[in-house]
């Protein structure tokens, strides 16, 4: 006896598969129109909104400023959780309206602050004394052992700390750390070159040493670039006598600041690319941008700056403008890039094209950026938000 043929699934209606086509197609056409018009609709004040939206602003766009500890050679950061403050009597950690999560009072010679996306970093260069603040909270305290000296401390949007040092029986040393600082990685010691700086790569597979050796006479510096799970480098890349004064490891590539050029180095060896400043001095710069640099660039040594620059990953200009006004201070961050002048704040994208202008800064003599374009302004004794609108 035959079997009855088993039941097929009830199709759906015209009516119904005409529908899901046509939210499909809406949502695929909406998703087109943001990536289109993503700066028309303006996603990032959408976002400042969300982050700041507790804060009382005024119709200038600027928070209530609030009062913080000040001291000398000041230096701000942003963090996605509040603003970090370092200078020669400590480390501080505020909320954006000014609440005090976190503070250090201790002697910093030379008050170092670097910071990522969400953790800051308070060393003393020179001397023995580190802070790391995230989560509304000071972390980690190291304090190097007698005869040790800080060079260098940074960390990544992970969290992780690389921190390099003049240790004892060494002429460098290298130490990576766990986002929870309870746990070495690894520990580089170099006894035949002197280690100069340090960087980790975002994926925390990778440490970019720097090293400064000699040789017929003449200094000359080199990249080592050493996975955390051995001491032996995977790859060596020369620098010739370039004198860094700053890193950032970004999308498998170091970024390598000197006097006059910038160095952009494959973590994998091979070529770099190199912007050379020319007859230009370096003003200031920052590698906070996504996949770019900006500096300011002058055509004296003791001169303000008269260019701003921005320098794309194969080293070369993608967007420039000459400035009019004395820059106190410039910074970039995510899709944005800000100049700092006596009376105004001026925000910018990559491309250089105008975002947003503050006219009256309130005597701010410092700015960072976030990476929704938001920026802390701070004068020596005050800080708060300026919102773009």
């Amino acid at each position: 006896m035959k079997g009855s043929p088993p039941q097929g699934k009830k199709k759906p209606s015209i009516l119904v598969r005409l529908l899901a086509l046509l939210v499909t197609a809406a949502l695929l056409f909406g998703a087109m129109i943001l990536v289109v018009y993503r700066d028309r609709f303006n996603l990032d004040a959408a976002r400042r909104w969300f982050d700041y939206h507790n804060l009382e602003i005024t119709d200038t766009g600027q928070a209530v400023p609030f009062s913080h500890a000040g001291g000398e050679q000041l230096s701000f950061g942003y963090l996605n959780t509040g603003i970090v403050l370092a200078s020669t009597t400590g480390a501080r950690y505020y909320s954006f309206s000014g609440e005090e999560y976190a503070e250090e009072i201790t002697t910093l010679e030379q008050p170092v602050l670097t910071t990522s996306r969400d953790t800051g970093v308070v060393y003393d260069a020179g001397g023995r004394e580190l802070f790391v603040f995230r989560g509304g909270e000071m972390l980690f305290h190291l304090t190097l052992d007698h005869g040790g000296d800080l060079l260098s401390a940074r960390v990544n949007d992970g969290g992780w700390l690389v921190v390099t040092a003049q240790e004892t029986g060494y002429k460098g040393s290298v130490t990576v750390y766990d986002s929870s600082y309870t746990k070495e990685m690894i520990r580089i010691n170099l006894s035949s070159t002197f280690v100069v700086d340090a960087a980790l790569s975002p994926d925390n597979k990778t440490v970019a040493v720097v090293t400064m050796g000699q040789s017929g006479g003449s200094f000359h510096s080199q990249v080592r670039f050493y996975p955390i799970n051995q001491k032996e480098p995977s790859a060596i890349v020369d620098l010739g006598n370039m004198a860094v004064l700053d890193l950032d490891y970004e999308a498998g590539r170091l970024w390598v600041l000197g006097e006059n050029e910038v160095v952009i180095v494959p973590d994998k060896g091979g070529e770099v690319a190199t912007y050379s400043m020319g007859r230009s001095y370096l003003k200031g710069c920052s590698f906070g941008g996504d996949g770019f640099a900006f500096l300011q660039l002058g055509r004296y040594r003791s001169g303000p700056a008269n260019q701003a620059v921005v320098i794309g990953p194969d080293g070369t200009v993608t967007a420039a403008m000459e400035l009019t006004t004395s820059v106190l201070q410039g910074d970039a961050n995510g899709r944005y890039c800000a100049l700092l002048t006596s009376d105004n704040l001026y925000l910018y994208t990559p491309d250089l094209t105008p975002y947003s202008t503050l006219e009256g800064t309130q005597n701010a003599r410092h700015v960072a950026l976030a990476p929704s374009g938001a920026a802390v302004l701070a004068s020596s004794q005050e800080a708060w938000m300026y919102l773009p609108g």
